[in-house]
């Protein structure tokens, strides 16, 4: 109710100026918000991770202590069993290194191989067979040695190297920080002391089973720890400065180290179990492994837990810190673990006390010096031998319990020596927290890989929460160090770049509405942004001349007028105002025109003119490719001497207060001096894609996180209405939700669309990218792989070169599908060849690809060639499937169903190759509709025949139910699209459609290499003829005659006649009335020539007052002040004696002279399209506009009064000055113009200077300037015009091919066709027939024979008969869709973690207070590295 009467408000305001409020409002246009539902999802994430790390971490650690007790010489377990225990245990240790070494083998072998450096693998061997010794001494020695609460206590001193390394390098901070080590390390030592002291209490105490041989295994025990602290010396080094050549030289052979290493380390664990168990009483008896028949399930079932908990809480513990819950979800349950688990002991070893029933025991005997005290639990101790043999009481309690009791715990005499094991294990556990101190401070990036957060890969499964905390990179300590790596999210550039082809209105208002919210989201400086990003919008429109046919000018044609009034529409939608600032410029492709968005950010639409550069989307992506990488680049890296002249480039990278700029050309691109080409982004996008900043940026996140990744691709949704855009609805969802999650996750992405892809600059510019790409196509083949899908062969060229594909499932991005059937396939005719083509061409050049690119295995390249040849089996596994169905619903033989469906593919290909496309596409629209029939009988037939024969257990029902069901959860694993599961059913009905006719339909018509979508005689139309008074064609003799008078041209000879006659009488004559159209385009004429002769002017006068001001320094103050590079000469109040406005009159805003402005010729097509921008000037629109522009100014200046007032004070003003010279649709001249914002100044002065805000008056006469802004006609710089004159050159230069030619290629075209069609054909035909004859010759004998079971479970007296080939087909296709549902599940848990990081990282649309104007200057000025200084300007 709030937002309709907010639109109502806004509505009455625009009503009272003009009779015509009414406007679009696009969806989407409103200010993005943080949404409730994702804000509770991601603390509930946060929550539910946390809790998993902590019951992980506390099942991994209890699991431990279980095996080392029950492997204990003082277990109550007989030798067999704890021999058994002990092996396993041993196997504890082994697992997280073997995973390791799997991991490593992958990698080496099917990712990349690189050969170490000898002495640092020398290096690292040392240091872990000497942790792997240590880790085996401590657990497979000691532990079993010692009670469960001291084994929980031991490992604590692991941390002592980390806290010497941290003291010794001194990577705190703070110098006062150092205590956090200083007192680790006392507390570690502290706890070793009160080991030994404690222990010493036991045995003077006369605690039971203690011995005088623990003092050696207390001392084994610290020397082990000592050895196993040597597992994290990485981390401290790599806060240092020290041995960082080693280190980043270790970082690429790690995979080949922990290969070697991980063998090592399981080598080093076994040999100290065999060494030990076997030349130690009573040693291993290999037949006792036979007789432990009673340990096995419980061995088995805690060493599993054991291992999957460890591995849990390690992947957990990523993840917690992944969606930014380092603090809750990651730090505090790990740090808590060991406490955690100690309440957990007692509390079962409290429960197990109360349950048993005991009496006091009167074995204890008197000691001399010896009190006996009352024990509440010496009894139950005594009596555990007799527990053991109790079946009610499970063997893990009655251990852990025994345990407990060999602590002082269990002491007849004295219970305070307790408390001292209970301070051991305290300054263990505060020991550990101050070593590890900076894991609650560490800052975590939205989307970071696990090497960044971790230093080693491989998790102690033995000390799975100090693996945890010692293995967390020291990211805030690191910062300190100037020769650390800043690891700091890096600045990009992105260049969003849309080409256009015949859009309609709406389709262009949804690119514009998600170019203008993106401008938004950027947002100004003052607004809080994490997502260090630049941008630029550039639109690249096909065929947007046309020329008059009878005056033969150059005009631009109806799809650009519809794209500028979509550009006016949106401005005012998101500001209420027209746009500012608009240059229009002569280029020697076309036209340019370039806008100031809202927020100061650049928006540029190129009109391309198909007579002077190549038209269609893949020329198009090399124009802007080469522009902005190639052309924009080189400025960059050849810096030069930057001239001062009108360019229309605003700063749209440098913002002042704000607000955009004026900065000289190469300016606008000067933060790229300080980015390189990796984070310079290419953004390709359709004309009609409607996208949230929110998907740019995950995608960003994706390049950023990964530097072998040259593209990422978006979810694409299709739009539209009816049972087609049905059709691809469900299509697109299949496609994206396995096919394209199972690329990504086992290889690469093979296609990233145009209409919603992020590229990588860097990858674009490698060799054979794009400089192939560049390519005409020639040949046969490469006008069906080059030209007909390009963004797929571009992308097979990255992956050719080594870089990865990716995508993200979070990025959805929604485009315009085919609403027709003859659309929708002329689209796919020209997919599908391509299609294969390019997948073709990858798998030929599979081994190379194999060595380059590291995504991409053998592996892999089986996978796709599986897939392939799936979809070429297509056709013949949809005939087969349309022969099934009509046995099952008219009952007609197997082989004689064969025949019958094999019969209308076959005409149809006969028609399509002798039949026009038109007529093609109309059967093909009448055989899927009986197709669909067809296949809605079989549907329901097969349920029928599933319920006549009581039993889903066949194979099509198999197929068709867990086809259903996999769909089913799969949409029920993406919430947002579950509802594309209802067209499933119309996807069902289609296949043969899809897979049938229209592969035919592909194949047959592969020669045809135009779009056939989009296709539009628009560009022939004609402008209206207006005020025509006489129009005749006359012919004498040979002579045609064509005479044509117009209103505008009488009324111009008889002004010329009356002057002749009269010439005194020249001032006073008036013209006769002409048409409303003539006056106008008369007033626009007059307007645009009282603006160049005013500029003229204007140049004289600013050279002769520069040249006053600096023959004499005491000249006049007072003066009016210079013209801006813009419309008109705005005048300053004369009694103002501020001296930046003194510079103001013939200086810039930066201080450098304002240099005349050339007067640029206007071609025929410019005018018409000044003309609409010149509708900003009239009276209705300056008001409308000077109200949101003072607005916008003071938007954040918290002075919503004075704002007001501002407005108020200055629409009377206006109102005063125009209201009865010109009419609310008239557009002022230059002297109006020039009163008017001299009056409006001289308010606005008058209001700031009464509210004591004279700091405003700079800002809000910038305001007032922009609102009188006329459009500009610029042209470009010369070094920019050669550019585009040798592009146009060398690869864009319009192609003309002679007929022969042409002839020639559509003889190879045919020709290729019908090789294609005849390799599909015979493929299908040899699949068909072998099932045929299969068949035919009887299912008794080559049929495999499955038994059948009904649901009740009972077996039935007939088996089912199944052909070999259609159970292997039948069980490859399972096999190939169970790895796709697997792949999906493992892609949907990374895009949560993905969604989760940046929705707790979400640009925040809060306010924030501006300061001063000159302090912001500096500030922007100095912004992100980027320093403007004298060499600059």
């Amino acid at each position: 109710m709030e937002d309709l009467k907010q639109r109502g408000r806004k509505r009455e305001g625009r009503h009272r100026d003009t009779w015509d409020p009414f406007q679009l409002n696009p969806i989407g246009a409103e200010k993005e918000e943080k949404r409730t539902c994702f804000i509770l999802l991601q603390n509930l994430v946060a929550v539910i991770v946390g809790v998993l790390v902590l019951a992980s971490a506390v099942m991994s650690k209890g699991s431990l202590l279980v095996l080392t007790t029950l492997s204990s010489p003082k277990s109550l377990r007989d030798a067999a069993d704890r021999q058994f225990y002990t092996l396993l245990l041993m196997c504890v240790l082994v697992m997280p290194n073997l995973l390791v070494f799997f991991k490593s083998l992958w990698k080496c072998a099917f990712k990349s191989y690189v050969p170490p450096n000898p002495k640092t693998m020398g290096v690292m061997c040392v240091i872990e067979s000497l942790v792997a010794l240590g880790t085996a001494i401590l657990v497979l020695i000691v532990m079993p040695q010692f009670d469960i609460l001291t084994n929980l206590c031991i490992p604590g001193g692991t941390c002592i190297l980390s806290s010497v390394l941290q003291i010794v390098f001194r990577l705190q901070r703070d110098r006062w920080m150092i205590i956090y080590p200083i007192c680790s390390l006392i507390l570690v030592i502290s706890g070793y002391v009160l080991v030994a002291v404690e222990y010493y209490v036991r045995v003077s105490s006369f605690v039971p089973f203690q011995e005088a041989e623990g003092y050696l295994y207390i001392g084994i025990a610290i020397f082990a720890s000592l050895l196993i602290s040597l597992n994290w010396w990485e981390n401290p080094f790599r806060a240092s400065s020290n041995i960082q050549e080693m280190l980043n030289e270790l970082d690429g052979f790690r995979d080949t180290v922990y290969l070697v290493t991980s063998l090592l380390r399981i080598g080093i664990t076994m040999a100290v179990y065999f060494l030990y168990y076997t030349f130690t009483e009573p040693g291993i008896d290999w037949g006792a492994f036979s007789k432990a028949k009673s340990a096995v399930d419980i061995g088995l079932v805690v060493f599993f837990l054991q291992a999957f908990c460890s591995a849990a809480c390690h992947w957990f513990g990523v993840v917690a810190c992944k969606i930014h819950a380092v603090k809750f979800g990651f730090a505090l349950p790990v740090s808590f673990c060991g406490p955690a688990t100690l309440i957990l002991g007692i509390t079962l070893f409290l429960i197990q006390v109360d349950k048993t029933d005991h009496t006091v025991s009167n074995i204890i005997t008197s000691i001399p010096n010896y009190t006996v005290i009352e024990n509440p639990f010496w009894a139950f101790c005594s009596q555990l031998a007799n527990i053991k043999d109790n079946n009610s009481t499970s063997v893990v309690m009655v251990e852990i319990s025994n345990s407990i009791c060999q602590t002082t715990l269990n002491s007849p005499y004295a219970l305070w020596p307790f408390s001292m094991l209970a301070l051991e294990g305290v300054c263990m556990w505060l020991g550990l927290l101050s070593c590890t101190y900076y894991v609650w401070k560490l800052k975590v990036q939205r989307i970071e890989r696990t090497s960044q957060l971790f230093v080693r890969r491989l998790y102690e499964s033995a000390f799975i929460d100090l693996s945890l905390l010692l293995n967390t990179k020291m990211k805030v300590i690191r910062s300190r160090n100037k020769e650390s790596i800043n690891e700091e999210v890096e600045n990009c550039v992105i260049y969003l770049c849309a080409t256009m082809w015949h859009e309609t209105y709406d389709e262009m208002l949804k690119i514009l509405t998600s170019m203008f919210r993106l401008d938004r989201y950027r947002g100004d400086p003052k607004e809080e942004h994490k997502d260090c990003f630049d941008f630029e919008c550039h639109i690249y429109v096909d065929d947007a001349f046309m020329k008059d046919k009878e005056t033969e000018i150059r005009l631009v044609n109806t799809y650009v007028e519809d794209l500028i009034h979509v550009v006016m529409e949106v401005y005012r939608v998101f500001t209420n105002k027209e746009p500012d600032e608009v240059s229009i410029i002569e280029t020697p492709y076309g036209g340019r025109l370039v806008f100031v968005m809202p927020e100061g950010n650049m928006l540029y639409v190129h009109l391309k003119d198909k007579n002077l550069i190549r038209n269609k989307k893949r020329w198009s992506q090399i124009m802007y490719m080469y522009y902005l990488l190639g052309w924009k680049g080189y400025n960059v890296k050849n810096p030069q001497k930057i001239t001062r002249q009108n360019n229309p480039n605003r700063a749209s990278l440098v913002s002042l207060d704000g607000e955009s700029y004026l900065l000289p050309a190469h300016d606008n691109d000067s933060k790229r001096r300080h980015i390189s080409d990796d984070n310079t982004y290419v953004m390709a996008l359709d004309g009609d894609t409607d996208f949230h900043p929110a998907a740019l940026i995950l995608l960003v996140d994706r390049l950023r996180m990964y530097d072998n990744v040259g593209a990422a691709c978006g979810r694409i949704h299709p739009t539209g209405m009816g049972p087609m855009v049905w059709y691809q609805k469900f299509e697109y969802a299949v496609g994206h939700w396995l096919q394209k999650t199972a690329e990504h996750v086992f290889g690469s992405v093979l296609c990233s669309p145009g209409c919603f892809s992020l590229f990588r600059g860097s990858a674009l510019m490698d060799d054979n990218v794009l400089k192939r790409y560049t390519t005409k196509a020639t040949r046969a083949s490469e006008y069906v792989q080059y030209d007909q899908g390009e963004d797929r062969w571009l992308c097979t060229l990255l992956l050719q070169q080594g870089w990865r594909v990716e995508y993200n499932a979070a990025s959805d991005a929604y485009t315009n599908s085919p609403q027709e059937f003859k659309e929708f396939y002329n689209q796919r005719r020209r997919w599908g060849p391509s299609t294969l083509a390019n997948t073709l061409d990858l798998l030929h050049s599979g081994a190379e690809t194999v060595k380059r690119n590291t995504s991409i295995s053998f592996i892999y390249i089986l996978y796709q060639i599986f897939t392939v040849s799936s979809s070429i089996l297509g056709p013949a596994s949809v005939t087969l499937m349309i022969a099934g169905a009509f046995q099952f619903v008219f009952g007609v033989p197997g082989t004689l169903s064969i025949i019958i469906a094999v019969i209308p593919p076959v005409v149809y290909m006969i028609i399509c190759f002798v039949a026009k496309s038109n007529f093609q596409i109309t059967i093909a629209a009448i055989l899927s509709v009986i197709y669909a029939f067809l296949m809605t009988a079989s549907f329901f037939s097969i349920i029928g025949d599933m319920i006549k024969q009581q039993t889903f257990i066949t194979p099509t029902g198999l197929f068709l139910l867990s086809g259903a069901i996999m769909y089913i959860v799969t949409a029920i694993l993406h919430p947002q699209e579950c509802t594309l599961v209802i067209y499933g059913l119309m996807y069902f009905i289609c296949i043969p459609s899809g897979y049938l006719l229209l592969t035919i339909y592909s194949l047959v018509n592969m020669h045809i290499v135009s779009w056939g979508t989009r296709e539009s005689n628009k560009g022939e139309e004609n402008k209206k003829k207006v005020g025509v008074v006489c129009n005749r064609d006359c012919r004498l003799c040979c002579w045609d005659v064509k005479i044509e008078v117009t209103q505008e041209t009488e009324n111009l000879m008889l002004q010329q006649i009356q002057q002749a006659v009269n010439p005194s009488t020249r001032a006073a004559a008036k013209p006769e009335p002409t048409s409303p159209s003539t006056q106008d385009h008369l007033h626009v004429v007059n307007t645009d020539k009282q603006i160049s002769d005013h500029n003229k002017q204007v140049t004289h006068n600013k050279d002769e007052r520069k040249k006053n001001l600096l023959d004499n320094k005491d000249g006049d103050a007072d003066s009016q002040s210079s013209a801006s590079s813009k419309s008109c000469e705005k005048k300053m109040d004369s009694s103002n004696d501020d001296t930046d406005d003194e510079d103001d009159d013939y200086m810039d805003d930066y201080g450098n002279p304002r240099m005349a402005k050339e007067v640029v010729p206007e071609s025929d097509w410019v005018i018409p399209v000044k003309k609409v921008f010149l509708k900003k000037l009239t009276y209705a629109n300056l008001k409308r506009n000077l109200q949101a522009q003072i607005r916008y100014t003071l938007r954040n200046k918290n002075q919503e009064d004075l704002c007001e007032e501002l407005v108020l004070m200055l629409t009377d003003t206006l109102n005063e000055e125009l209201r009865d010279k010109v009419g609310p649709e008239d557009i002022l001249t230059v002297s109006q113009l020039e009163e008017l914002q001299y009056a409006l100044n001289e308010a606005a002065r008058r209001i700031l200077k009464t509210n004591r805000m004279e700091r405003l008056e700079r800002r809000v006469k910038r305001g007032i300037e922009r609102t009188l802004v006329a459009p500009q006609i610029e042209k470009l710089s010369e070094d920019e015009e050669d550019f585009w004159e040798k592009l146009l050159e060398r690869y864009l230069k319009p192609i003309a091919d002679d007929e022969a030619h042409m002839k020639e290629v559509t003889r190879e075209l045919k020709s290729l066709r019908n090789k294609a069609v005849f390799l599909y054909f015979i493929i299908n035909v040899l699949w068909v027939v072998a099932t045929f004859f299969l068949q035919a010759i009887g299912g008794d004998i080559l049929s495999i024979k499955i038994p059948k079971y009904f649901p009740n479970g009972t077996l039935s007296d007939e088996p089912m008969k199944v052909e070999p080939l259609s159970l292997m087909f039948l069980l490859s296709f399972a096999i190939l869709l169970i790895v796709q549902f697997l792949a999906m599940l493992y892609h949907r848990v990374y895009t949560l973690i993905h969604v989760v990081s940046y929705r707790g990282t979400e640009k925040a649309y809060k306010k924030k207070e501006e300061e001063d104007d000159d302090d912001l200057i500096l500030e922007n000025q100095t912004a992100n590295g980027l320093i403007i200084t004298s060499d600059d300007l």
